[in-house]
């Protein structure tokens, strides 16, 4: 096993960043300094975290400190999900297999793209007058 007794991995999606720390212990998600179930009240989200836990049937076996910054609701849901499957990577490497079939390895780099001068918004141009 490792030195320092935990595993870490960084997660992230938009704008928002996840520092995962995993230790042994019951299972227990901390977020913030709040249990998950207090910070993501759907149902959807909670799902979400939990899958890289489920998928390596890692329930309960680790207890995960979670530092979470930038983004809405969904892209910080994500993020944590993309750092607890790196965080168990580092913690036993034959998991690989099952996180990369998942999906759950992979970065989403969709960003918000950038306003252009001259349009509203990314794209949308000012509505065209004839006269």
């Amino acid at each position: 096993m490792k030195k320092k007794g935990y595993s870490c991995g960084t997660g992230k999606r938009k704008e928002a960043v996840a520092q995962v720390r995993l230790t042994p212990g019951n299972g227990a998600i901390i977020v913030n300094g709040v249990p998950y179930e207090e910070r993501f009240s759907r149902v959807q989200h909670r799902q979400m975290i939990m899958k890289p836990m489920l998928v390596t049937e890692t329930v309960g076996k680790y207890d995960a400190l979670i530092k979470i910054a930038g983004g809405g609701v969904a892209g910080q849901c994500s993020a944590i999900s993309h750092g607890i499957s790196r965080a168990l990577l580092n913690e036993k490497e034959s998991f690989r297999s099952i996180l990369r079939q998942e999906g759950l390895l992979t970065r989403d780099s969709r960003i918000k793209e950038r306003q252009k001068p001259g349009l509203k918004r990314a794209r949308k141009a000012p509505q065209y007058t004839k006269r």
